[in-house]
C-alpha cells in the first residue's frame, strides 16, 4: 500500500508512515485532525451540498450517475442502478465484517 511522505501532524512529530493500517489508525490521528475532518464534512453538507435532498425522495439528488449526467429519466435503468447499489452495499458490509 502507498503512504504519503511527510508529516501527518508536524506539531506532534507524527509521520504518515508511523500510522498503522486498519482500526489501529484511529488512535494515532490527533484530535485536531479529527476536528478538521468533521469541519470539512460539515461545511460541505451545510453549504456546498445544496438543499436538493430536502424535497423529493431520499437519495435522489437529481444529478444522475456519478453526479455528472443529469437526472435519470429511464425508470428501468434507475431501478437496475438502485438494485446494483444495494447489492454492492451488502457485499461491502459482509467484506468489512470479514475483515474485523
Amino acid at each position: 500500500y502507498f503512504k504519503f511522505p511527510g508529516y501527518l501532524a508536524p506539531g506532534a512529530g507524527l509521520k504518515f508512515e508511523d500510522v498503522p493500517n486498519g482500526l489501529a489508525a484511529f488512535s494515532k490521528v490527533p484530535l485536531p485532525g479529527w476536528m478538521q475532518m468533521v469541519a470539512f464534512v460539515g461545511c460541505y453538507e451545510g453549504y456546498l451540498g445544496g438543499d436538493e435532498y430536502v424535497t423529493g425522495e431520499p437519495g435522489n439528488y437529481g444529478k444522475g450517475k456519478f453526479g455528472l449526467f443529469g437526472p435519470m429519466t429511464d425508470a428501468a435503468a434507475r431501478t437496475k442502478s438502485l438494485n446494483s447499489e444495494l447489492a454492492n452495499g451488502r457485499l461491502a458490509m459482509m467484506a468489512i465484517i470479514g475483515m474485523f
